[in-house]
């Protein structure tokens, strides 16, 4: 990986003056997990819509696993696809999660993911959202810090791998090719408020 060996030094102290932010991997990792989120079944766990909707999806042998990975036994599981028993709000919370948990293994394995972040190989624009600085005195703040707007491409196989494995480091160095092609002054970039791709 291209980039910085000591990106994030370059900050000094971070938050020492009140920046608020976080390590750009970070939010790398958030919004890959908003996009997935936003990708899954819309209608909420305690609609009746939403409930059969996620025990449709989780009717497999995989999606009957990751149940029990939850705590429900197989006769509870039995009951609920029968439509014999309504699951408590406790077991509604085990279903949305189960629920979670496949429709992520399944983006990934199917190559979804990486699929529809590479667009055929045109990438994906990438909204860079400095770090808050309004609390920092006038002094101390980097007043050269604005929000970015970048195309970025060939990077969303490695970034899926890495968010898949919870490799926060790979993400990290990732992070730092993305802004490494920013300018001069990219450091400047390894704390961020957010990112938001169009995807």
């Amino acid at each position: 990986m291209t980039g910085s060996p000591d990106l994030w030094s370059r900050w000094g102290e971070f938050q020492k003056y009140n920046t608020r932010g976080m390590k750009g991997g970070e939010a790398l990792i958030l919004e890959l997990n908003r996009i997935v989120y936003s990708s899954g079944i819309a209608s909420p766990i305690t609609s009746k819509r939403g409930l059969a909707a996620r025990l449709r999806y989780l009717d497999s042998a995989a999606g009957r696993e990751a149940l029990k990975d939850q705590g429900v036994t197989p006769r509870t599981i039995r009951s609920w696809m029968r439509g014999n028993s309504k699951p408590s709000k406790a077991n509604l919370e085990r279903i949305d999660s189960a629920y979670w948990t496949r429709r992520r293994e399944n983006l990934i394995r199917s190559g979804w993911l990486k699929r529809h972040l590479d667009n055929d190989g045109r990438g994906r624009r990438m909204e860079i959202y400095p770090v808050d600085q309004t609390q920092v005195p006038e002094a101390r703040s980097r007043s050269n810090i604005s929000q970015r707007s970048i195309t970025v491409r060939y990077i969303w196989a490695d970034l899926v791998d890495a968010w898949a494995d919870q490799n926060a480091d790979l993400v990290d160095e990732i992070w730092d090719d993305v802004i490494s092609d920013l300018d001069s002054d990219y450091n400047a970039y390894a704390y961020v408020s957010s990112v938001g791709i169009g995807a």
